[in-house]
């Protein structure tokens, strides 16, 4: 699922996201929030119509931006107050208002509130913030119970699973939603610096308990390989911003590993950046003439690279789910962990992109 933080996935047109078979975007609930304002967006009649996307959104409570940009006033029982990252202001998030908003957006997944523990932490801390993440949960629910979309059509409330990386604490946080009956679950609190094997280790965790008839969810994940990984474990659904960063910053997916045009090798290169992609960049343009585009910062040379990359998680997921469905994901999986791993030419030209 794209990142589409601010309401667009940046450098990506919605007609080019609909091309490359994007079914899901992301939108950020703590963003949209501060601006352009839940009313305004009521007003236009809901997300997907303020930004004309007809497919599902699924939108974030806001609570992994609320620890990590704003300036945090303080967590209690009752939520969240913090300092708008943009002019200052005071605001607070509580389990029955992230609801409302993401009622007010309109979005087809909502998200219930959570604290998103920092990494390293220590048990007790993690056991606490858990505990308490539970409660919100369980307030969310009610608040989604008691209330109705304002457009019309059903939305879906996903709990968010935490503990840091203790197991047990995981298992207790797993076992208490199940028995709370969301419509989805959702694992946070990893891929926040902890090794891969950890991330592994707490996925299976998860995914032991997490029923197999709901959809299960890894917040920010990842790298293709991490995400094949993760596949391997359970894992249904997948969000990163690494497709469209990397992509801004001229690093490119192939099924032979990355590359990074930037690269002064690729200055005469007339072939497409994977010669196995049929996305609209690889299908039109070359290695040397997106370089070309990189080397004097033209806003196009950002837009073909994330339509490629996203083109390429695409393909990833859709040759996922074929090769499930065949009974020979293991196998395919190790060939293309292998290709992933090919190493691209050592960069000669330091030439950068915002």
């Amino acid at each position: 699922m794209p990142v589409g933080t601010q309401g667009a996935v940046k450098a990506v047109e919605p007609r080019e996201l609909d091309e490359i078979g994007v079914r899901v975007v992301l939108g950020n609930t703590y963003h949209l929030y501060l601006r352009p304002g839940i009313e305004l967006i009521r007003k236009a009649g809901g997300l997907h119509r303020f930004m004309s996307w007809e497919r599902p959104i699924l939108t974030d409570s806001g609570g992994y931006q609320v620890f990590s940009l704003s300036d945090l006033r303080g967590i209690r029982e009752e939520g969240v107050e913090f300092k708008s990252h943009l002019d200052g202001s005071v605001h607070q998030f509580t389990p029955e208002s992230v609801v409302e908003i993401q009622r007010s957006l309109g979005s087809d997944i909502m998200m219930v509130l959570d604290e998103c523990t920092p990494y390293p932490c220590d048990e007790h801390y993690a056991r606490t913030s858990n505990q308490m993440t539970l409660r919100w949960a369980a307030r969310c629910r009610e608040q989604s119970e008691r209330t109705s979309p304002f457009y019309g059509k059903a939305q879906s409330l996903f709990a968010i699973v935490q503990g840091s990386t203790f197991s047990h604490i995981r298992e207790l946080s797993a076992r208490a939603l199940v028995e709370m009956d969301f419509e989805g679950y959702a694992i946070g609190g990893l891929s926040v610096g902890e090794p891969a094997e950890v991330l592994y280790q707490m996925t299976e965790v998860c995914t032991s308990i997490l029923p197999r008839s709901r959809p299960r969810y890894l917040m920010g994940v990842g790298t293709p390989e991490n995400i094949l990984e993760s596949v391997e474990r359970g894992i249904d659904m997948f969000d990163c911003v690494l497709p469209t960063r990397n992509g801004r910053n001229a690093l490119f997916y192939t099924r032979n590993g990355r590359i990074n045009v930037r690269n002064a090798a690729y200055a005469d290169d007339f072939s497409p950046v994977d010669e196995e992609c049929e996305c609209y960049t690889c299908r039109n343009f070359t290695r040397a003439y997106i370089r070309h585009l990189v080397k004097v910062r033209e806003i196009m040379g950002l837009q073909l690279a994330s339509i490629h990359n996203l083109a390429f998680y695409m393909w990833l997921m859709r040759s996922a789910r074929e090769a499930i469905l065949n009974d020979r994901y293991g196998t395919w999986k190790e060939e293309q962990v292998r290709r992933l791993a090919t190493e691209s030419i050592e960069i000669t030209d330091d030439t950068n992109v915002a």
